[in-house]
């Protein structure tokens, strides 16, 4: 078995030093998988992305306990700029664009942060253009004037400019309509497949999540309480009954 790409081992964070987030989060990502992070709100699935890619100084918050290494590479002694350096790329949630730039425009920003050639920046368009194709269509088209799916799609090329080996991405399906979710899910996977690239996917919608994921970690109230191949989860009832509200606490005892 290959050896990890990113390992978080006992993961704990606060935020304004005193609210706490996450109290043991531990798991693995390995070159070429998509591992999926699942949890209802307010599971600490945000927060543990923003952990990984050190963006938690920005709002207040640090991480505590615990280790995050990405590469080999310390993540908490590492910025944000240099992890993208280093390819450890991440898509926020709510579909972040310029809505006054073109969508050409935006995804061209994604390949400045390190220092792109010009030849380099349209070899890396056409490559997006190709995962992408609705986004050739509408290149010349602001950002703001396009449909949720086509904004996910940009934030996503933009993140694909920058050259990742690693792609985190928090909730990509929020807010959009199955049929596009479905097709940016196996666009991702794809990617894996293809390209050899890892994800680490935060997603509340565990049907899909499972249903294009190798491997997945699952989150409660700040901690990791399960994890597995995805198709294994996937079989679990118990899994889905907790995206209605019942936490998983009780149920951890009994897990596989």
């Amino acid at each position: 078995m290959s050896a990890p790409l990113l390992s978080l081992d006992g993961v704990e964070a606060v935020y304004q030093h005193s609210i706490r987030a996450l109290h043991g989060v531990s798991l693995t990502v390995r070159p070429g998988q998509v591992h999926a992070l699942l949890g209802a709100n307010g599971a600490g699935k945000s927060t543990t992305l923003k952990a990984v890619s050190n963006l938690l100084p920005a709002e207040r918050g640090q991480v505590t306990a615990g280790r995050i290494v990405f590469d080999g590479i310390d993540v908490g002694r590492t910025s944000p700029a240099d992890l993208v350096r280093l390819g450890l790329v991440q898509v926020l949630e709510g579909r972040h664009c310029f809505p006054s730039l073109s969508i050409e425009e935006n995804l061209v920003t994604g390949g400045l942060g390190r220092d792109a050639s010009r030849a380099e920046l349209k070899a890396d368009l056409q490559r997006v253009y190709e995962v992408f194709p609705r986004l050739k269509d509408k290149r010349h088209l602001r950002a703001g004037l396009t449909s949720g799916g086509e904004q996910q799609m940009t934030a996503i090329g933009r993140a694909l400019m920058s050259r990742p080996r690693l792609l985190v991405l928090d909730e990509p399906s929020m807010g959009l309509a199955p049929l596009v979710v479905q097709e940016i899910f196996r666009t991702l996977k794809r990617l894996s497949q293809h390209e050899g690239l890892s994800i680490l996917v935060a997603e509340q919608n565990s049907a899909v999540a499972l249903q294009y994921a190798d491997y997945a970690t699952l989150l409660d109230t700040g901690a990791s309480v399960l994890e597995g191949p995805a198709e294994q989860l996937r079989r679990r009832s118990d899994i889905q009954e907790s995206y209605f509200g019942e936490g998983l606490s009780k149920k951890t005892a009994h897990a596989a």
